[in-house]
This record gives C-alpha cells, sequence and structure tokens, in this order.
C-alpha cells in the first residue's frame, strides 16, 4: 500500500490537490491512503518549502503547484515499479 502525503495549510489548491490524489488512486484501483499534512513544522521537517506538495511513500515528487490527477498517477505507476 502506498502513502500519499499533501502538504499544505488547508488552502483551496491543497485541497484541489487531495482531490486529484483520491480520484487518481480510485482510478488506477491502488491500495493507497491519502493523508493531509497541514503542520508547518512537520513540513520544515520534510524539506517543503513551496505548497501544495505531494509525497509518495515519504518522497516528495510535487511542490508548488496542484497536482493533475494524471500527473499523480504517473508517479503512482513509477513508485509501484520501484
Amino acid at each position: 500500500m502506498h502513502l500519499i502525503e499533501v502538504f499544505g495549510t488547508g488552502c483551496p489548491k491543497c485541497k484541489a490537490t487531495v482531490r486529484n490524489a483520491e480520484q487518481a488512486v480510485a482510478e488506477l484501483g491502488v491500495e493507497a491512503k491519502v493523508v493531509k499534512v497541514e503542520d508547518l513544522a512537520q513540513m520544515m521537517e520534510r524539506g517543503v518549502m513551496m505548497t501544495p506538495a505531494l509525497a509518495i511513500d515519504g518522497k516528495i515528487v510535487v511542490a508548488g503547484h496542484i497536482a493533475p490527477v494524471e500527473e499523480i498517477k504517473k508517479q503512482l505507476l513509477a513508485a509501484k515499479r520501484g
């Protein structure tokens, strides 16, 4: 199972990234848990400088923009192979 983390303060862009991540998981039919990370200290610890950011299995794969569904699907498939 994949862990998808969406980093952000709860702004509309962050919420859109969460929706896109959930849609990507549903469309691919993969097992994944989507978690919102809103704690600024935790974001800093993880090296997130721009939000929204998205991590798959601990690796930041998108930062500073809303990740489209297709981009998230591509990243999920790459994580599955790797």
